[in-house]
């Protein structure tokens, strides 16, 4: 049978003080109510002793406030790349005193319902909302009058919360950027599949086009390493001759330097390469990846701070997106 936990009239008790005045000191309001320094130190000396514990349950029933705050994603926690988020706005929790608990819905609308239902009725002070890639989204009914940050999501609407997104445009110049830095001025081919639908991709290419960088015929892929191999080695193939291919993720650069090398090509003296994500394969590739990194754990830090830190007005916040270079870019030839 587990030990009892000591009470604070057990504490007040041994130090020779009320109830009140023990309860007092250990809140921290010693100062304001006049409690002398020596029965403060009797107070602190008898709870150590004790090994005394505040009852967080009792003590949230009478405030109303739990100091919890509830993460609800539809599949961010069990993405490796996106793990940081979790790092992050677990730190900013405990910092703020705060305990965070992280719920996955999967993409289904009826468990989600289910588990924010679950997450008020056991009084979680507030909300993040959280999206695997960034999208639009449709705040849940529920959380529409409680205190809620968007974590690499938006609404289509005028801000009613804050929204902590990367900064996919000023990535996609960056790229373009650092390219053109190099020398690169022609045979840069984007490869990937550059969706209307997938926010990224299409922020990310509308950066490149506002850099001022001339981009040949796509090579034309989904965001994996085979059907990025298959669409390069095609193209390849078939006489293309790039000499700087923009990966819209690392993944997609996986299956471009397999291909590049299985045609005899050469990285980065004959083709350059960079990245976006800059997950572990960027450098476990070889030669590493110059990769664009996707702020997950800032992204998780700053939507905890928003949400408890000083109020204020409601935005969209698009956090910097840094170039990670590596050894993948080689000065463009002369021509």
């Amino acid at each position: 049978m587990p030990p009892q936990r000591a009470t604070l009239l057990q504490v007040a008790q041994r130090a020779g003080v009320s109830r009140s005045t023990a309860s007092f000191v250990l809140a921290g309001r010693h100062a304001d109510m006049r409690i002398s320094e020596d029965a403060r130190q009797r107070v602190l000396r008898a709870a150590q002793e004790l090994d005394y514990r505040p009852n967080l349950m009792a003590r949230s029933l009478r405030t109303k406030v739990t100091r919890t705050v509830a993460l609800v994603s539809d599949t961010l926690a069990s993405d490796p790349y996106a793990g940081a988020a979790i790092h992050g706005s677990l730190a900013a929790a405990v910092a703020h005193g705060h305990l965070l608990f992280i719920g996955e819905t999967e993409g289904n609308p009826l468990v989600e319902e289910k588990l924010i239902s679950d997450f008020l009725d056991r009084q979680v002070d507030a909300f993040i909302y959280a999206s695997m890639f960034t999208r639009y989204v449709r705040l849940p009914r529920l959380l529409r009058d409680r205190p809620v940050v968007l974590l690499n999501c938006l609404t289509r609407a005028a801000p009613a919360h804050h929204a902590f997104i990367p900064d996919e445009h000023e990535a996609g110049v960056t790229a373009a950027r650092t390219l053109l830095d190099a020398g690169h001025r022609g045979g840069i081919h984007l490869v990937g599949n550059a969706s209307e639908r997938v926010f990224a991709a299409r922020e990310r290419l509308a950066g490149i086009g506002s850099a001022g960088a001339r981009l040949a015929a796509p090579i034309e892929c989904e965001w994996w390493p085979e059907s990025a191999y298959e669409a390069v080695s095609r193209a390849l193939r078939d006489g293309l001759a790039p000499r700087a291919l923009i990966c819209l993720n690392d993944r997609i650069a996986l299956g471009a330097y397999q291909a590049l090398r299985a045609a005899g090509r050469t990285i980065p003296d004959e083709v350059s390469v960079i990245s976006f994500d800059d997950s572990d394969l960027a450098a476990w590739l070889r030669p590493q990846l110059t990769s664009i990194s996707l702020p997950h754990y800032q992204l998780g830090w700053q939507a905890v701070e928003a949400l408890l830190g000083p109020a204020s007005e409601p935005a969209v916040h698009r956090l910097p997106m840094p170039v990670r270079l590596r050894a993948s870019i080689g000065k463009a030839p002369f021509e």
